[in-house]
């Protein structure tokens, strides 16, 4: 059981799908309409599945005026919209409903322009991610934000949840990045925000577009800035003996001065999970790993990873390993890249989304593993630790109806202490349906009132991904009302310990082979 519902249907328009198919169908002939229920059922769920809904129709668009016609009609007839792009959402936000239609950004994938001379690239917003760079890398450019995903999320969805990705810790996240949007309104309507240009003459309501998770209009193109292209970058792989070393570690790290392109923290779970899925030669007799990596001309590359070194030093490191050869750098990030999808082979998970201060980093993950230890689940935790931006994989068992409730409260309660720590709720992934009902933790009521009066200015009707992000349970929603007293010792899933997690995924692998 869940203790996060979604809004009832409006029957009066379930009872009417068939007639809206048919007015979508001529109103947008060259959009592809997915009406049946196999069909449909491909779009029940984000990357969060653990909450599926059927949806009343698909809509995969071809153009910025399709988009707007379909937007249109549901405006004026009073149809919800569920703006959709890869589907990797981790937070529900990309969760249908049943009397919505799913609008499918992913036919809108185009690379409409790369001026080098301005460095800047024009794409539709169904692209993905790392196409963008691939785009620009003949004239020595790329794309800075770089999510897990991104041989598959889309830039639109960047957008909508913000993303970072293990490089934003030098290069900023999403909004850092993007120079100018078109962006359909919920009445058809088209506009253009921001520009080519790194300043736009007009207001500035970029940042409130980023990350308004499609609350506020539907996303086609994007303009965003290209950077040129690094002489050269290497990573070195740091293991401790203990998560707080390595977290006092990335403190340290960055109190010297030094901005690395990335800091990411493994612990001994996923160093287990990820070499066995990718032998990338992490240290498996390592507590938790560190994967810093900087960028320059080799002398400056040389002279940072030798300073890195010395403070990694001052925390009694039992491994330090450079690079030493760009092969050996794609396979250290390429175990990090596959870490969700190596630890999804053995277990269904939870990945929460948190952001700490650096300083509290040591305090947070001996309290996040309290927590889960509370709830009888095993974590995993990967993130960027540059940027204190926390995602720990909470283990569980999706087939036993029980444990889901469980796993949200005990995700609740890692968030709830992101937020005590000075830190927030979100660092890219959204608030979606995950952290709808814990906006109150961080936001006054003031707060939430005046997103709500932005909301209700630009989408009166609340047609645009409605159910998401807003609190509809109130401030007693997800209170921490279940007796943990009986619920045994035993994990909620095989990997207890790092070794056995490990075993897993090579029995999954054999029979998948």
């Amino acid at each position: 059981m869940s203790t996060l519902p979604l809004p009832d249907p409006d029957r009066a328009v379930l009872a009417r799908r068939n007639d809206v198919v048919k007015q979508l169908k001529k109103l947008a002939p060259q959009a592809v309409l997915i009406a049946d229920v196999e069909g449909r059922r491909t779009f029940e769920a984000d990357a969060l599945a653990a909450y599926r809904r059927l949806p009343l129709v698909v809509v995969l668009p071809a153009s910025t005026e399709e988009v707007s016609a379909i937007l249109r009609f549901c405006y004026e007839n009073h149809v919800k919209v569920v703006p959709r792009g890869a589907g990797t959402s981790l937070c529900g936000g990309a969760t249908p409903l049943e009397d919505a239609i799913v609008l499918c950004l992913s036919r809108m994938n185009k690379v409409l322009e790369v001026d080098a001379a301005n460095r800047v690239a024009r794409v539709e917003a169904g692209i993905t991610n790392i196409a963008i760079t691939q785009a620009a890398a003949a004239q020595g450019f790329f794309y800075a934000p770089d999510p897990s995903s991104q041989i598959a999320c889309t830039v639109g969805g960047n957008i909508a949840t913000n993303s970072g990705g293990a490089h934003c810790l030098k290069y900023g996240v999403t909004v850092n990045n993007l120079l100018g949007v078109r962006m359909v309104m919920v009445d058809g309507e088209i506009i253009d925000f921001g520009g080519h240009h790194l300043d736009s003459p007009n207001y500035d309501f970029l940042p409130l577009i980023t990350g308004s998770e499609g609350q506020l209009g539907v996303i086609t193109e994007a303009s965003v800035r290209l950077l040129a292209a690094p002489e050269g970058a290497r990573p070195v792989l740091i293991g401790f003996d203990s998560a707080k070393a390595a977290a006092s570690c990335v403190a340290a790290i960055i109190a010297s001065g030094i901005v690395p392109v990335a800091i990411e923290f493994m612990d001994r779970p996923a160093i287990h999970v990820c070499e066995h899925f990718v032998p990338a030669g992490y240290p498996l007799d390592a507590e938790a790993a560190l994967i810093v990596e900087v960028e320059g001309s080799e002398d400056e590359i040389e002279y940072l990873l030798g300073k890195i070194e010395d403070i990694a030093r001052d925390y009694d490191p039992i491994s330090m390993r450079r690079s030493q050869s760009d092969e050996e750098s794609a396979l250290i990030w390429k175990g990090r890249k596959a870490a969700f999808g190596a630890i999804g082979q053995i277990s269904d998970y939870m990945c929460m989304d948190g952001v700490i201060p650096l300083s509290a980093l040591p305090q947070a993950l001996e309290a996040i593993s309290l927590i889960c230890r509370k709830y009888r689940f095993d974590v995993a935790n990967i993130f960027h630790a540059g940027d204190g931006n926390l995602h720990p994989l909470i283990l569980y068992d999706a087939n036993d109806p029980g444990q889901l409730e469980r796993v949200e409260l005990c995700g609740a309660e890692i968030l709830k202490l992101c937020v005590e720590l000075g830190g927030c709720l979100t660092g890219e992934h959204g608030v979606g349906i995950e952290k709808r009902e814990l906006m109150y933790e961080q936001f006054t009521d003031e707060d939430i009132d005046q997103q709500v009066r932005i909301k209700e200015e630009l989408d009166p009707s609340w047609l645009l991904n409605p159910g998401k992000v807003f609190p509809i349970l109130g401030r007693d929603a997800l209170k921490m009302t279940i007796d943990l007293t009986n619920l045994g010792a035993a994990p909620a899933v095989p990997g207890q310990d790092a070794e056995a997690v490990a075993g897993a995924v090579l029995v999954e692998g054999e029979e998948r082979s």
